[in-house]
């Protein structure tokens, strides 16, 4: 920047009328001519236009109701970004299981020009992603801002991503979430970090003896981001009337949760829910166990005592040392959204089912091979395998699920694996979502993505790989159809934001879901209107669900 800065000065010292004239003196490195600037002139305007540089380059402070921020401008753009706002306290001591509590106000002007440290995790994302495991720590509630719109009349639509990860992994600044090109297409773009695993969703008798309730402080923690959206977000020329929740995989799956609360209700606008995980096991009763899953409070006591002794207070719990509770974290905890009656009140799916979510506007849906990824956590790799542990998990309802998954051979054992993750961890509820939508006034719309990974065919178009064609950020080697395919998706996800309806001129028409016509639209090779997308599967999947 400081290289840059001497340039321009040089340049304005010439049009200034600072030419040097007569022979360059080889010895002294000076011009004799009776035009050379006055001895510290030069210096001087260096230095000015450096600073001038400088305040270009991060921006004029915004300030929040916490204190003054200062960004910067992406460079080569007129994005402006924030990173690692914090937007509530640090979850540390005696937060640690409590709801988020008000982040401290500061004086003079805060830098977001670093990204936050992230929630705890293990490593097994970043491995996956192949990027930098970012520094941990139990003080992770940031957020980060992407925006064109500082100083404009006209508030723009603001989308606020949820990282996915199973609600154990992920952060809000990866390397595919970067939102300088949404941001570009005039939204406000908001990337935010939320409690992971045991310390974002334990519940334990001992928690909710002192509360009432325990869990889902995760969810809360978003909640609390978008409070942050509705009370700042306009200083970053964002309308905090016109917010889209959007998020992948437990992102989505916060999206559907979120949308069947009605702690987010006035928070929330629209929601866009990219492949939720929702399914029978990953919704808990706080006390009571379920067939599929047992009670979240029963999970979290037996995680404790297998971990760690003598806890028989509240307060113990939180004075466990932070290094003791990675530790027991990265070993496993099953993380479960709490149906706990105040927050959750049912299961999501039974919420959207008599039309009791939020009446916002809805795009939802899945990509074709959400299950490739997952292989490895279905440990069966033997038909015969498969066939038992599809007794054992449907019991009567084995035979019905063997002939939607048949398996006769290692061949096809590939196929049915992928084909009952996407249909049960993926598709199954979220066409139950969509067709809550029938249920409120505003409208739900569905799409399929099916553009196989041209760098993995073998994969698919599997789980989470629409996430960069919906961010436009896409590797720079991308194909022409592919970029063609991510700027149609941006259009789509920008108009719907804008305006409730993700129908754009130029654009292929996108039919609003109807479940009568069961039609969405496929994003692939060519964009056109589908129907009745696994169908027979997804119906006999209710069937069963119902049975059980």
């Amino acid at each position: 920047m400081i290289k840059s800065a001497i340039r321009i000065a040089r340049i304005l010292r010439v049009r200034r009328g600072w030419r040097p004239q007569g022979n360059y003196h080889g010895a002294t490195g000076r011009f004799p001519g009776r035009h050379a600037p006055p001895p510290g002139r030069e210096a001087g305007l260096v230095a000015l236009v450096a600073l001038v540089a400088v305040a270009a380059a991060f921006g004029k402070p915004v300030q929040l109701d916490s204190g003054l921020v200062q960004g910067e401008v992406v460079e080569g753009t007129t994005i402006q970004v924030f990173r690692g706002i914090p937007y509530a306290a640090p979850p540390v001591g005696d937060l640690r299981w409590r709801e988020p509590a008000t982040v401290a106000s500061w004086e003079g002007v805060r830098a977001a020009r670093q990204f936050s440290n992230i929630c705890h995790q293990g490593p097994a994302l970043a491995a996956m992603t192949q990027e930098a495991l970012p520094t941990r720590s139990e003080d992770c509630l940031y957020l980060n801002v992407w925006t064109g719109a500082i100083g404009h009349e006209a508030k723009q639509p603001v989308m606020v991503w949820i990282h996915g990860g199973g609600l154990t992994l992920g952060w809000g600044h990866q390397r595919g979430y970067d939102g300088t090109h949404l941001a570009s297409q005039g939204v406000v773009l908001v990337s935010i970090n939320y409690r992971l695993g045991a310390l974002g969703f334990l519940a334990h008798p001992l928690l909710t003896e002192e509360a009432g309730v325990s869990g889902n402080y995760g969810l809360k923690d978003q909640i609390a981001a978008l409070e942050w959206v509705q009370r700042n977000i306009a200083a970053f020329g964002g309308d905090p009337d016109n917010v889209t929740i959007f998020g992948e995989s437990a992102g989505g799956t916060s999206v559907h949760a979120l949308i069947a609360s009605s702690h987010a209700k006035g928070l929330v606008h629209r929601g866009i829910a990219q492949s939720p995980w929702v399914t029978g096991s990953n919704y808990a009763l706080l006390d009571e166990a379920l067939p599929t899953v047992g009670s979240a409070s029963e999970t979290g006591r037996q995680w404790v005592d297998t971990h760690f002794e003598s806890i028989d207070s509240a307060a113990k719990l939180r004075g466990l040392s932070a290094e003791d509770l990675f530790t027991a974290q990265e070993a496993g905890y099953a993380v479960a959204v709490t149906i706990d009656g105040d927050f959750m009140p049912d299961h999501a799916v039974n919420v959207y089912a008599r039309g009791e979510q939020l009446d916002v506007p809805v795009i939802a849906d899945t990509n074709t091979d959400e299950g490739t990824i997952f292989m490895n956590l279905l440990p069966f790799n033997t038909p015969e395998a498969f066939r038992a542990a599809m007794q054992e998990g449907f019991g009567d309802h084995a035979a019905t699920i063997l002939e939607l998954y048949p398996v006769t051979d290692l061949g096809s054992l590939f196929g049915a694996k992928n084909q009952l993750i996407t249909d049960t961890w993926f598709l199954q509820n979220t066409r139950n979502m969509l067709a809550g939508m029938a249920n409120v006034s505003s409208k739900g719309w569905q799409y399929h993505f099916s553009r196989r990974a041209p760098q993995a065919p073998m994969l698919g178009a599997f789980h989470g790989m629409e996430i960069g064609y919906a961010f436009g950020n896409l590797q720079a080697d991308a194909a022409t159809e592919d970029r063609a395919l991510s700027e149609a998706m941006t259009r789509y996800w920008v108009q719907f934001a804008t305006t409730g309806d993700p129908n754009v001129d130029g654009l292929p028409a996108w039919p609003a879901y109807d479940p009568e016509t069961d039609q969405h639209l496929e994003l692939g090779d060519e964009i056109g209107v589908g129907a009745g997308y696994r169908k027979d599967a997804l119906d006999t999947l209710n069937a069963i669900w119902a049975a059980r």
